[in-house]
């Protein structure tokens, strides 16, 4: 079952389109590295769309009931925490009898900064971490990094920091040895070469200097800054002026490590997109494009935009948490369906596509796949069946019914697609957010783009592919 190139199909109106869309990806992945500023750009683009949030409803009350109710053609959206995002178009049909659900998460593998991170080694400065999700570790040194993330204060102040993106701004990296002394670390296997312990993040070298007009200080607080290595004075110093933050906010901090830089078009073509975080941002924004740009409906959109998918879709802003449900119960209040049955229902007879990458073939590791059945660039979206490991550990594994219908949808609006495993059936495996959504019994199947380099500092997609899962995903919504 040979499937076409996409690029092949495409006519003016097609390449315009595309590349407006893939400018729009590209902007988000800048200012989206992180879950919560993904998270805030999709609630301005949102609210720009038409979008309210819920409290909007939930808040125009009269002697404690709502009078503001919930009816066909209303947007609404729901943040978790800053760090994950609902969003509903609600449809004709009553919401019992299902939604259209796209679900993706918006975290990627990363470098996060401990809670006790600040230190200094013969005279340089260091920031400790641990990595967040999966990684090839030696992947990770002698990058230009920046650092994003907020600091909490003990007065509940939050103070946003982004350092290295800026033209203007320092980076960061972590070091690695050199090749003429590489003899032992070569020998090591891959997982081995670099250890989790040794990422961290190089941030400065210069001792701090008192300057002559600084006042003199009291004999404790001089004490207590004589305890400080001299470099590490230095950049607290630097902190201290720039963001008001004290050693000891680190504790209540969330940093987060990410190469430094812009998205880029990559080949002489211009045809792919190479970038950090497009597992699973590159679904995440197309799900995103496709909600927004609903009109009218017979069935209720969804798109989930969750976290901590990378590390088991756990914590209260995963897809494990009861946000996504206590969500919709919220809903049906609004709609007087207000009844945990009718909450059961809704979910039961939801549909599904859990937006998430694919393995992309990549010839130079051809062992790695079985070409029948591997996701190829510029071939269109990817459908997995099933995913998990070996067999099928952790899978969805969708039916085929379901899997017929998408496909009737697909081609009646003309969309490229294609089917796929992670690879060789023993060569390992990955899972998604599809089995939890599952649980409540409604249709699911994976469904995305394809990736090269996938958990890489800078992966790599088909702009195609991207064009090709935003008409797949604004098709389902509209016709699922």
């Amino acid at each position: 079952m040979e499937r076409k190139n996409a690029w092949e199909s495409y006519d003016e109106k097609d390449m315009k389109s595309l590349e407006e869309l893939c400018e729009g990806y590209k902007d988000y992945l800048f200012h989206g590295k992180t879950e919560r500023e993904g998270t805030r750009y999709f609630i301005l683009e949102a609210e720009n769309a038409g979008y309210k949030p819920l409290e909007y409803y939930m808040n125009k009350t009269t002697r404690g009931k709502s009078t503001k109710k919930l009816k066909a053609g209303d947007k609404v959206y729901v943040s978790n925490y800053g760090k994950a995002l609902a969003l509903f178009h609600i449809g004709e049909e009553p919401l019992s009898t299902g939604m259209n659900i796209l679900g993706a998460h918006i975290d990627s593998p990363r470098l996060d900064v401990k809670q006790n991170p600040l230190y200094e080694n013969q005279s340089l400065a260091y920031l400790d971490t641990h990595y967040y999700g999966g990684i090839k570790k030696y992947q990770w040194v002698t990058l230009p990094l920046a650092i994003h993330g907020v600091v909490a204060k003990t007065d509940g102040t939050v103070v946003e920091i982004v350092i290295g993106e800026d033209e203007d701004d320092p980076v960061f990296c972590v070091t690695d040895i050199l090749i003429h002394l590489a003899q032992d670390q070569l020998s090591k296997t891959a997982a081995k070469a670099v250890e989790g312990e040794n990422l961290d993040l190089l941030i400065g070298s210069k001792p701090f200097k008192i300057e002559k007009t600084e006042k003199k200080r009291g004999k404790n607080d001089e004490e207590k800054e004589n305890k400080k290595s001299p470099v590490v004075k230095e950049i607290l110093s630097i902190l201290k002026a720039k963001y008001g933050m004290e050693e000891e906010d680190f504790m209540s901090a969330e940093l987060e490590i990410v190469p430094a830089g812009k998205p880029r078009d990559m080949g002489l073509d211009r045809s792919m997109i190479i970038a950090y975080g497009q597992d699973d941002k590159v679904c995440a924004y197309t799900s995103f494009v496709a909600q927004i740009n609903q009109k009218k409906l017979q069935k209720t959109a969804c798109t989930l935009l969750v976290d901590k998918e990378e590390i088991g879709s756990v914590g209260a802003t995963g897809m494990q948490s009861r946000f996504f449900e206590n969500t919709v119960a919220e809903l049906l209040h609004l709609m007087g369906e207000d009844s945990d049955l009718s909450l059961r229902r809704c979910l039961a007879n939801s549909s599904m596509l859990s937006s998430d990458v694919s393995a992309g073939y990549d010839p130079l590791y051809a062992s790695c796949f079985e070409a029948k059945n591997a996701a190829f660039l510029g071939k269109g979206m990817v459908f997995n069946k099933y995913t998990g490991a070996r067999g099928k550990s952790g899978s969805n594994d969708a039916n085929a019914e379901y899997i017929g219908r998408v496909r009737g949808i697909l081609e009646k609006n003309n969309v490229h697609y294609q089917t796929a495993e992670l690879g060789k059936v023993d060569a390992g495996g990955g899972g998604t957010i599809a089995y939890i959504l599952s649980l409540y019994g409604m249709e699911v199947i994976d469904c995305g783009v394809a990736v090269l380099s996938m958990h890489a500092p800078w992966e790599v997609t088909s702009k195609a592919d991207i064009y090709e899962t935003e008409k797949g995903y604004e098709a389902f919504l509209q016709e699922a």
